[in-house]
């Protein structure tokens, strides 16, 4: 290194030096007394220096990717511009396994990160035997939400609990919505994205995830927004005993598992509702919830310039 640079100030710590002597020498790199500092993953054990702004991580083949991201993490710590430059040896091939791992962590390198390396890491890992002394385990061969699924579903075949069945309605109204490139350009976050929006189950998750992805990207672009809005249709129609929402303009056609509860949900909603529901005096007395059920309901007009919605029950 002094040969390459001779003109730098170098320092050089590990943790073989006595405590003294590496202290005065961490004591001078933050003084800015030294240019350079050329040193073991000592320095991975939360040490803030806000003057570094370059790390160069040498052999990072040979580094777990928790390793990685805390060395990482060690600058861009004020508000200079970091980098961090990973080598890799020319003599030698990388291994399946760390090239998982470096991909992971040149992917995810937005704030907040954290959270997403370390799930990365427990599926390239594995997770293990629960029950037994095992460290590694199959669960990167059908991803952590899966096992933890089949996992909770062997949970519940014990106990002998039947399986809960969440109401699942069909929503096709003419609308394209998607995760454009352009917002989330890595096609595996994109992916978990995708899959983490699928599985929600309530409107809680939904917010949950929006706010998760804004903090993470920025503010949502319209198809994102469509597609968060088709979602919240979706679980409000099967909250509401709905099964199918399909537009044919001028209609809104609704296919009923529940008519009671679908009179309920479309009370108050624009537009005038024909079709075969029950009338809304047999609708329970309680009070409707804190959320508008027709907030992304499409209101098509009629040549009279009124808006229609037309309800039709399936033959039980």
């Amino acid at each position: 290194m002094q040969s390459l640079v001779p003109e730098a100030r170098i320092l050089v710590g590990h943790g073989q030096m006595a405590e003294g002597e590496l202290e005065e020498i961490m004591v001078k790199f933050i003084r800015h007394e030294a240019d350079v500092l050329v040193c073991t993953t000592i320095i991975e054990s939360g040490l803030d220096i806000p003057n570094a702004n370059t790390i160069i991580i040498d052999n990072a083949d040979r580094f777990g990717l928790s390793e990685l991201h805390q060395l990482r993490g060690r600058v861009g710590r004020w508000k200079h511009r970091a980098y961090c430059y990973l080598l890799l040896p020319p003599d030698r091939p990388v291994t399946p396994v760390a090239a998982k791992r470096l991909k992971a962590i040149e992917e995810y390198s937005h704030l907040g990160a954290g959270f997403k390396i370390a799930m990365r890491d427990l599926e390239i890992r594995g997770a293990g035997n629960i029950l037994g002394p095992e460290q590694s385990g199959h669960i990167a061969t059908v991803g952590y939400e899966m096992y933890c699924q089949l996992l909770e579903e062997s949970v519940r075949q014990l106990k002998k609990q039947p399986k809960p069945v969440l109401p699942e309605a069909h929503v096709d109204i003419g609308l394209t919505a998607f995760i454009p490139k352009t917002y989330i350009a890595a096609d595996r976050q994109r992916m978990d994205v995708y899959r983490r929006l699928t599985r929600c189950q309530d409107l809680e998750t939904v917010d949950a995830l929006q706010k998760d992805l804004v903090d993470a990207f920025g503010e949502l672009p319209r198809q994102v927004i469509l597609l968060f809005a088709l979602t919240e249709m979706r679980l409000l129609a099967g909250h509401f005993g709905i099964e199918k929402v399909i537009k044919m303009p001028p209609d809104v056609i609704l296919t009923v598992r529940d008519a009671q509860k679908a009179q309920y949900g479309l009370a108050g909603a624009p537009g005038r509702l024909s079709g075969s529901l029950h009338p809304r005096a047999a609708c329970p007395p309680s009070p409707r919830p804190p959320f508008p059920c027709a907030r992304y309901r499409p209101r098509p007009r009629c040549p009279t310039g009124r808006t229609r919605r037309r309800a039709s029950r399936r033959p039980e």
